[in-house]
């Protein structure tokens, strides 16, 4: 009989090297599914242990999806195919199509956080024993069965992580792009892409940025045309290593977070332009660094399928319970404080830069990201999952393993216990010397010299007169007046 199969649209955006769409396209009629979840929306528990709430999506990311969601979309139909839409809880709406069609097969992408992985096995319940469901990793540089031990035995560190994969695994070759089988007969209606107040009755559409580096366009098309810019146009890939810990403009990194996180490009793609661009252009310390990076990515993916939901906990994987962090919810100066890291209103330049282009632009560079959750965990002692979590609101390439993993390791929680705190000015003098990044996004410091534009507190209140820049006027007091060291702003 003619086998019908349903693929579950999940962070597997995209057409090309899709490994899911492969084996669904084998079927004799195929239709795709795509699922705005409401409890990815709005107000959510964060979950665990000293729960709280927090905004789960905020408008950059959501509007990124939308667009993704589109443009795949836009893709199907090119093909003669389609995508459908639904806006509810998944496994009620994937078990009704499932049924409308009478799918003989269910084809979804596999991911290791412990929310999408319960959204996979309520699915999977929902749509019962009578269609066989096949889950594919396929958002992963390295896949799973190919490394040296399997997941839940892997190092917990990532220098003898990167070096055993690199000596005894290989990179799988990309899935060429199928032939789409025909739709269903009974194919329900397509659906509608829901408004982001459809989402979240308190979003609405980001206002464009003049001072952004770039913008970021939802879709494999978007995506393709930025790895296309940077490697092959731009022709910034030779200097990535160099340039990588920039904080302004478009192209002193690849920016090829937002589409790897949605799954609008393939890790395994980028690699293979990389490998392209070594044959037809140049291969060095640079060109092996973004895929070092990729490796990185796939570390953070391989530490939550091997931990879980400890991943997440205050102790991390460390379990340590001996760190005293701060709760906005029970202390009122914590609170205050943890309300002014959000605005950007600490009185720290560089931090507030930071904190203002992440909610202007729903991005910063992996340098700011740094800064500012250090600042956060380490100078405030505020709990780091708050950040993380006001993080996953606000970023367009947010993904889960990657943020919490990140800022796990920053707050000395995560894959690696030492102090990992930032001295934020050192950072500061060392990344931003002219202050151009902090008077970028803080104009009100733009007249300043740099030593006072990164420490407008050192500032006498003859020299705040002679610039024009009152503190607690023009700019915050500090939060936390940090020590300069002897080694920076030196004139």
């Amino acid at each position: 009989m003619p086998e019908t199969a349903i693929w579950w649209v999940r962070h597997d955006l995209r057409l090309h090297d899709n490994p899911t769409l492969a084996a669904a396209s084998e079927a004799d009629h195929l239709l795709a599914v795509y699922c705005f979840d409401p409890a990815a929306y709005g107000n959510q528990p964060y979950g665990g242990s000293d729960d709280f709430t927090f905004q789960k999506t905020g408008s950059h990311r959501a509007q990124f999806h939308r667009e993704a969601v589109d443009d795949l979309r836009a893709s199907l139909r090119e093909r003669g195919s389609d995508l459908l839409v639904r806006h509810g809880d998944p496994a009620t709406e994937i078990a009704a199509v499932v049924d409308a069609v009478d799918a003989d097969r269910l084809h979804a992408q596999r991911l290791p956080a412990p929310e999408e992985v319960a959204t996979e096995g309520a699915v999977r319940e929902a749509v019962g024993d009578d269609v066989a469901v096949e889950t594919h990793w396929t958002h992963t540089l390295y896949h799973p069965d190919d490394l040296p031990s399997p997941p839940a035995e892997i190092q917990d560190t990532y220098t003898p992580f990167r070096k055993a994969v690199e000596a005894d695994s290989d990179v799988r070759p990309t899935v060429e792009t199928p032939s789409l089988p025909p739709l269903p007969e009974s194919a329900p209606e397509a659906g509608s892409i829901p408004t982001l107040a459809d989402l979240d009755s308190s979003l609405s559409p980001p206002e464009p940025d003049d001072h952004a580096g770039l913008g970021f366009e939802g879709g494999e098309t978007a995506g393709k045309a930025r790895l296309q810019h940077y490697l092959w146009e731009a022709d910034r890939l030779r200097e990535y290593k160099e340039t990588r810990n920039g904080l302004r403009g478009a192209d002193f990194s690849s920016k090829l977070s937002a589409w790897l996180a949605a799954g609008c490009l393939s890790p395994r793609h980028i690699a293979a332009e990389v490998g392209r661009y070594e044959t037809e252009r140049v291969a060095n310390d640079s060109t092996y660094w973004l895929v070092f990076e990729l490796l990185w990515r796939d570390f953070f993916q391989f530490q939550v399928a091997k931990y879980g939901g400890q991943y997440f906990a205050k102790g991390g994987l460390q379990e340590r319970d001996g760190l005293d962090w701060r709760d906005p919810d029970d202390e009122p100066a914590a609170n205050t404080a943890f309300d002014q890291w959000c605005a950007g209103e600490t009185g720290i330049p560089f931090v507030d830069a930071a904190m203002r282009e992440l909610n202007a632009t729903g991005y910063q560079s992996n340098r700011a990201r740094q800064n500012a959750a250090s600042f956060l965990a380490n100078d405030l002692g505020i709990d780091w999952r708050r950040g993380a979590a006001y993080f996953e609101t606000q970023l367009v390439d947010y993904d889960p393993c990657s943020n919490y993993g990140n800022w796990a390791y920053i707050a000395g929680v995560g894959n690696d216990s030492r102090d990992r705190a930032f001295n934020i000015l050192w950072q500061a003098d060392r990344y931003d010397p002219d202050a151009a990044y902090v008077t970028h996004w803080l104009p009100e410091l733009a007249g300043l010299p740099a030593r006072y534009a990164h420490a407008p507190w050192t500032m006498s209140d003859a020299e705040q007169s002679e610039y024009g820049v009152e503190l607690g006027s023009d700019y915050p007091e500090p939060t936390v007046r940090l020590e300069i060291p002897d080694d920076v702003f030196d004139e």
